[in-house]
C-alpha cells in the first residue's frame, strides 16, 4: 500500500465482518487472528497486514 500509517485509516474494517464462519474476513481480508490481535499490533505488523491485502485485493467494500 502507498499510503503512509498516518494516511490511512485506523482499520481495514468495511463493516463486512464474516470471521465468525470463515478464516478470511470477505471484507477487509485480515485472518481471525490478524483480527483479535489489531489493537495489539505494532505499526509495523500493521504495515505488513495492509500491504498483504491490498495485493489481494482488500477491503473490500459492498454497493
Amino acid at each position: 500500500m502507498s499510503q503512509s500509517p498516518s494516511q490511512r485509516p485506523d482499520t481495514p474494517c468495511v463493516a463486512v465482518c464474516s470471521t465468525t464462519f470463515d478464516d478470511v474476513c470477505r471484507g477487509c481480508g485480515r485472518t481471525v487472528n490478524e483480527v483479535a490481535h489489531w489493537v495489539f499490533m505494532t505499526e509495523e505488523e500493521k504495515t505488513k497486514v495492509w500491504e498483504r491485502i491490498t495485493a489481494e485485493g482488500y477491503p473490500r467494500r459492498q454497493g
